[in-house]
C-alpha cells in the first residue's frame, strides 16, 4: 500500500469538511500538522490544499530520495522560502521538527510548512517540544457521513448510502471499491500490512501475531467497558501493564479510540474504566470477519458497531476544546456520549432501531449530567422530538442532523 502504488487521478475527490479548516488555519499559521491514518487521504486532501500555492514542493519522507533531500533540511528550507513545502509521513524523519523551529523564526510568515503524518502520539510529543506557538494541529478522519452524502438524495438512497460507509467504513479505497468482497479484501490486506509494516516503522516492536490478537479482542469488546487484567489474563498471562502499552500503541496510531468516562460530583458509584473502540467500522467488520450487510445485521456486535460509527461522526464534529466522554453508573443511568462545548453540555443515547425508545437510566443520567439537549441518535432518514421526561426534551435525530444538533 505504498503510494506509489496508488492512481489518485482515478480516485474521487471527496468534499473533505477539513479542507476549509485546513486552508484557513495555513492562511494563519506558519505550518500544520495533518495527522490522520495510513490510507485515510491525507495526501489528495494536501494536494487540494497545495492547489491555492503556485509552485508548493512536496517530498515524501518515506521515500530515501526525498529524504536525502534534508540532509542539510536549512539549506533546503532556505531555498524555497516563499513557497509551501509539504512534508508526507513526517514521522519518518522526527529530527526535522528541530530545525524547522529556527527556519520559521528566520521568516515567519503563513502559509510555509504543510505536514503530515500518521502517528499521533510520538509526533505531537516531538512537534511541541520545538515548534510551540509556531505550529497547529488537525486532524483527518476516515470520511464522514457529511462527506459521502448527496445533499440532495432521497430516504431511500440517504440510508443505503450511510448502510456502504458503515460496512465498508470511511477508507477512501474502501468505500469506492467496485464490490463489498474487493472492499472487504482491501481492509484484511490493510491490517496485515500494518501490523507487519507500518506500526513497526513507529516504533513499536511488538510480535504482529500477538497484536493481532489483542486488536481481534478489543473489536469483539468494541464499545465496551476496557478491562486490562481480563484481556491479559485473555493473552497468556501478561501483564496488565502490557496490555495498556498495546492499547496505546493502537490509538496512538489512530486504529482505537480510547473514549473516558464523565465524571460529576453527584455522590454516586461511576463507572471508572475507559471504552474502547475500532475508529473505522471496515476495519471491525474485517477483524469480526464480516464481510457483507447481510452478517453484520445478524450479528451480535452490530449494535456495538454502529455505536462506534456514530461515535466517530461526532468526534469528527467537536471543534478544539471540546470535549467528548460517557456517562455511566454502577445503578444503571447511562450516556454513551457527553460532549461539551464551553459552558453547554449535550448527551447523546445511539440506538440501532428504526423506532428507539430509551429507558429510566437515559432520563436518570441527562440530570445527573445537566446537559442542556439530549439526542438520540439513530439510522432514520428524518428525525422527531421524543417525549418529554425528567425535564428534559429530547429530539431523535438522523446522523445528518448531528451538525445541526451540536448548534442548540
Amino acid at each position: 500500500m505504498n503510494k506509489s502504488t496508488m492512481n489518485l487521478a482515478e480516485r474521487p475527490e471527496f468534499p473533505r469538511a477539513l479542507l476549509q479548516t485546513a486552508t484557513e488555519q495555513l492562511a494563519f499559521s506558519p505550518a500544520i500538522v495533518l495527522l490522520g491514518p495510513r490510507q485515510v487521504g491525507k495526501t489528495t486532501l494536501a494536494k487540494m490544499i497545495a492547489r491555492a500555492y503556485p509552485g508548493a514542493v512536496s517530498l515524501d519522507l518515506q521515500l530515501a530520495a526525498d529524504r536525502a533531500k534534508l540532509v542539510s533540511g536549512s539549506g533546503f528550507f532556505a531555498a524555497h522560502r516563499d513557497q509551501l513545502v509539504v512534508l508526507d509521513e513526517v514521522q519518518y524523519v522526527p529530527e526535522i521538527f528541530a530545525e524547522l523551529r529556527p527556519e520559521i523564526d528566520a521568516r515567519r510568515r503563513p502559509g510555509r510548512f504543510l505536514l503530515l503524518g500518521s502517528a499521533s502520539g510520538k509526533l505531537l510529543q516531538q512537534s511541541s517540544e520545538s515548534l510551540a506557538g509556531r505550529v497547529s494541529y488537525l486532524e483527518l478522519t476516515p470520511l464522514q457521513v457529511r462527506e459521502v452524502m448527496t445533499p440532495d438524495a432521497d430516504a431511500q438512497t440517504a440510508l443505503l448510502t450511510l448502510q456502504k460507509l458503515w460496512l465498508r467504513g470511511g477508507f477512501p479505497v474502501s468505500y469506492t471499491a467496485p464490490t463489498d468482497a474487493l472492499s472487504f479484501n482491501w481492509r484484511t490486506d490493510f491490517i496485515a500490512t500494518f501490523l507487519n509494516r507500518d506500526i513497526r516503522e513507529f516504533g513499536v516492536n511488538v510480535p504482529a501475531q500477538t497484536l493481532h490478537r489483542f486488536w481481534r479482542m478489543t473489536a469483539h469488546l468494541h464499545g465496551q467497558l476496557f478491562n486490562a487484567s481480563s484481556i491479559a489474563a485473555s493473552l497468556g498471562g501478561i501483564s496488565h501493564t502490557t496490555v495498556a502499552r498495546y492499547l496505546d500503541s493502537l490509538v496512538d496510531t489512530m486504529m482505537l479510540r480510547r473514549l473516558e468516562p464523565h465524571f460529576v460530583n453527584v455522590g454516586k458509584r461511576l463507572v471508572k474504566s475507559p471504552k474502547v473502540y475500532v475508529r473505522d467500522s471496515g476495519l471491525l467488520h474485517a477483524l469480526l470477519n464480516l464481510p457483507d450487510v447481510n452478517s453484520l445485521i445478524g450479528h451480535p456486535m452490530a449494535g456495538h458497531s454502529w455505536e462506534g460509527l456514530m461515535v466517530e461522526q461526532i468526534c469528527a464534529l467537536v471543534p478544539k476544546g471540546g470535549d467528548v466522554s460517557f456517562y455511566r453508573t454502577a445503578a444503571g443511568a447511562e450516556l454513551d456520549m457527553v460532549v461539551e462545548l464551553g459552558s453547554k453540555k449535550y448527551g447523546f443515547e445511539i440506538k440501532f432501531s428504526g423506532a428507539p425508545t430509551v429507558t429510566k437510566g437515559f432520563w436518570q443520567a441527562c440530570q445527573d449530567v445537566g446537559v442542556q439537549h439530549a439526542y438520540v441518535l439513530a439510522p432514520v432518514a428524518q428525525g422527531w422530538p421524543m417525549k418529554s421526561g425528567a425535564g428534559h426534551t429530547v429530539d431523535v435525530i438522523s446522523p445528518l442532523q448531528l451538525p445541526w444538533a451540536l448548534t442548540q
